[in-house]
């Protein structure tokens, strides 16, 4: 069946097509949750909203772009609503002072698990600036209507992100030396 049946059949309320979109985006999705989530259950929780939202308004898909990346902004923005309703603070943590070299090297060295762990192990605001900002593509101005912080918070964040995941690459290859 191609996307566009399954697409069809869950407009249609489709119990077999939606299992079938579920099946096919359900491990990609979760790794969007795990982004955002404190932990599993609260991804798995995210990834659960997602698929009803998406089931509930999968008629307003207009066949325009990436049906994938459409699918994608709904488990972004539900992520975005938990984050809402749990009412999260930022906290920073200190700053550390990096003047160590830094080997852009050691990212392609690493696992994209290893980096995703660095990133699930970020502070909260430095995790959600860093998730819409580097990899959803979202602009400062963007990520700051969604989290209700000033544009300046977010580029803030974004910059503490890079520090934090740079001491964390630096302290890994320390450790794998």
């Amino acid at each position: 069946m191609s996307i566009e049946d399954l697409i069809e059949g869950c407009k249609k309320e489709d119990r077999v097509c939606q299992r079938e979109l579920y099946n096919m985006f359900a491990g990609k999705m979760m790794a969007v949750c795990i982004r955002y989530a404190k932990d599993r259950m609260e991804a798995e929780d995210i990834l659960q909203d997602g698929f009803i939202k998406l089931f509930d308004n999968v008629s307003s898909f207009k066949n325009e772009g990436s049906f994938e990346g459409w699918i994608k902004r709904i488990f972004v923005n539900t992520a975005l609503n938990k984050i809402r309703m749990n009412k999260r603070e930022f906290r920073d943590i200190d700053d550390v002072a990096l003047n160590l070299p830094f080997d852009d090297q050691l990212i392609e060295k690493m696992s994209e698990n290893d980096i995703l762990e660095i990133i699930r192990s970020m502070p909260e605001g430095y995790k959600y600036v860093f998730n819409l900002y580097a990899i959803e593509g979202f602009s400062h101005k963007e990520i700051a209507d969604s989290l209700g912080i000033e544009e300046a918070s977010s580029r803030s964040q974004y910059s503490k992100a890079k520090k934090y995941l740079q001491q964390k690459i630096i302290s890994l290859e320390k450790v794998n030396l």
